[in-house]
């Protein structure tokens, strides 16, 4: 006899795995930082993904500044602790604007332990425009709600200003940069990565029905509140069915992201 189809897709997804050492958080982040190339969301050297470790003492990953994201390997990203030191040792730097941000985030928010930052061109289009992040296409219908906003104070080298950004985050796991780009916080790297690529891709399609100079469809917003609950981005297991398909993917074609 037939079996009916499972249209919450929960017996296929992947559950999260809890309690990642950090061997296993440096594979992730560096798989992130290679598929972010490989998807073309990278911005030469800069843009920043960082994630926290586990332990009382807040120290997390970031990338070593100078070094293309094609490049980065497990071993290869830095440890630094909340006031910015390197932890360790280490043959490069770390972005001072990357370590705004992320510690300003990691200090705040003990929910989340992964920060996704870029500047993609369509990312940045809609960070200037007016009417923002609009929600016409089921990708956009995730966020429905769910976007902050951060208006632009120049580049993030001010420590005060990891204050008010989040302030303006606030309980949110995506916000805006304004006239800067994109940034997407998760529980895991998996998910971090899921929210940042379909924001992305969210804003791509904006910017492509916006250049059509004609007038857009703006479903109801209840319609717009139904879609999000339904592609719900709360799901504790956010994006860990792609995740583990992409990771299937690099190890393919270059493993090496893991030495």
């Amino acid at each position: 006899m037939a079996q009916p189809i499972d249209l919450t897709l929960e017996f296929y997804a992947p559950k999260a795995k809890a309690d990642l050492d950090e061997r296993e958080l440096r594979i992730q982040l560096a798989a992130a930082y290679r598929l972010l190339d490989k998807f073309k969301m990278t911005d030469l050297l800069s843009t920043h993904l960082s994630v926290r470790l586990p332990g009382p003492e807040h120290h997390f990953l970031i990338n070593p500044y100078g070094m293309m994201f094609h490049e980065i390997t497990a071993s290869s990203l830095v440890k630094i602790d909340i006031e910015g030191n390197i932890i360790g040792e280490s043959e490069w730097p770390v972005n001072p604007a990357g370590f705004v941000i992320h510690s300003a985030i990691h200090a705040a928010r003990e929910d989340l332990t992964c920060i996704f930052h870029t500047h993609t061109r369509y990312g940045i289009a809609v960070s200037a425009l007016e009417c923002g992040f609009l929600p016409i296409s089921q990708f956009a219908m995730k966020f429905y709600n769910r976007v902050a906003y951060h208006d632009y104070e120049g580049v993030a080298l001010d420590l005060d200003e990891r204050e008010r950004l989040v302030k303006d985050l606030g309980d949110k796991k995506v916000m805006i940069l304004r006239n800067h780009g994109l940034l997407t916080a998760g529980r895991t790297i998996p998910e971090t990565f899921f929210l940042m690529y379909y924001l992305d891709r969210a804003c791509e399609i904006q910017v492509t029905a916006q250049s059509a100079s004609t007038k857009l469809i703006i479903p109801s917003e209840s319609v717009c509140e139904h879609a999000a609950q339904q592609q719900n981005i709360d799901d504790e297991n956010l994006g860990q069915l792609e995740w583990t398909a992409l990771m299937r993917m690099l190890d393919r074609e270059d493993p090496s992201y893991r030495h």
